[in-house]
């Protein structure tokens, strides 16, 4: 009874972390087109050559994730937008991921992937689920400190993870969902 109330108080605190809060629909858009450019201009600083990697890619997309791992369960959530360089179109949408496997903490990150392909990018968007494993160390507050993250692939799609903030060390497996905001959209 206990450790439910307290899967359950953390997916509620994550969900706050990440919560886009109040705001008009432009304000929203611009909040995350801001976090995007933030993330984008640090990625860039650390992998110089990402840059062209996402200019040659049919798309890409940016997301803010606030995650928290209690023992054995991992939850997260967050919010992000997804790029079609060809046309220039901009789909915003959410996210939400739970997993298991072992560790304690929390952190703030974002995370950048880049489609290889106009199929995958289209995949993403209308399906919007990937799954896959995670295992981090992190110490870090704004610019202090450290962490350990690295970069996935999926098929055609590469995945960076940029760690904001946080406190944590895990191990997990997890499953994550993408959809469509359809209030930003």
């Amino acid at each position: 009874m206990i450790t439910s109330a307290l899967v359950l108080a953390t997916i509620v605190a994550v969900s706050g972390c990440a919560s886009m809060g109040q705001g008009t629909i432009a304000e929203k858009r611009e909040a995350i087109i801001t976090m995007q450019d933030v993330a984008l201009a640090k990625l860039y600083k650390e992998k110089p050559d990402v840059r062209a990697q996402i200019e040659t890619a049919p798309g890409y997309a940016v997301f803010s994730n606030a995650n928290v791992n209690v023992i054995f369960v991992s939850a997260g959530t967050g919010y992000g937008v997804v790029n079609d360089n060809a046309t220039g179109r901009q789909v915003y949408m959410n996210m939400a991921e739970g997993g298991v496997g072992l560790g304690i903490g929390a952190k703030d990150y974002r995370i950048v992937m880049v489609f290889h392909s106009r199929k995958a990018m289209d995949y993403f968007e209308k399906n919007g689920w990937t799954a896959g494993g995670n295992a981090d160390a992190t110490a870090k507050a704004g610019q202090k400190g450290v962490s350990v993250e690295g970069e996935g692939y999926l098929g055609d799609i590469t995945v960076y993870t940029l760690t904001e903030s946080g406190l944590s060390l895990q191990a997990t497996v997890k499953g994550t969902k993408f959809w469509v905001d359809k209030a930003l959209n």
